[in-house]
């Protein structure tokens, strides 16, 4: 399944003329997983609760298809495929969350995501040139902000800040998991070579 949001109010306008600005994530197993930016060199794949991806506001689902992968073996999929999708490689035209979802489709069911939900991306890769350069190179950070790190456990754990919130809010707004052998916990987690953030 495709789970499509909103990053905008404006897309209530502009989808009638096919395009809008959204975020997309793809639903296997009863989780979702999606692609965001941050500042280092790990994995940018995280996971949510269906439909409810922190800071987006959910439009609707899209059946894609089938899979006959186990839970665990879709787990090793994912995490073997997370290592493509470092959050400092995200880019709004390039390499953003619909093309995350698009190639994790098209690799599990052999079918690309409808095309209306990363028109926008595709228009300003057509139009680069006329893009101004801080467009060209920027990414829009999707996920937490970073913090203090400590060892433990060989996995990373990032505060629960996302860029425009305050710490008080915390709690209430994200579920974010960033993917790991052992996400599941409340806080969000990715891989990194044995170390531990929070």
């Amino acid at each position: 399944m495709l789970n499509v949001y909103d990053l905008t109010p404006l897309n209530h306008y502009t989808s009638l003329f096919g395009f809008g600005i959204f975020h997309s994530g793809i639903e296997v197993h009863g989780m979702e997983y999606g692609f965001g930016a941050h500042d280092f060199p790990v994995s940018g794949v995280f996971e949510v609760e269906p439909k409810s991806c922190p800071g987006f506001i959910y439009r609707c689902s899209i059946p894609l298809g089938h899979i006959n992968m186990a839970p665990f073996e879709f787990r090793m999929f994912i995490e073997n495929i997370a290592s493509d999708y470092h959050g400092d490689t995200y880019h709004l035209i390039s390499k953003n969350c619909n093309h995350f979802t698009d190639d994790i489709s098209w690799r599990l069911t052999g079918r690309r995501i409808p095309g209306w939900v990363n028109r926008l991306a595709r228009l300003g890769a057509l139009c680069s040139c006329l893009l101004p350069e801080s467009l060209q190179v920027s990414t829009v950070k999707q996920l937490p902000e970073y913090h203090a790190c400590t060892e433990e456990d060989g996995i990373e754990s990032l505060s629960t800040t996302t860029p425009g919130e305050t710490l008080e809010s915390d709690d209430a707004d994200q579920d974010k998991h960033l993917l790991s052998p052992t996400a599941g916990s409340s806080e969000v987690s990715f891989i990194k070579e044995g170390q531990r953030c929070s």
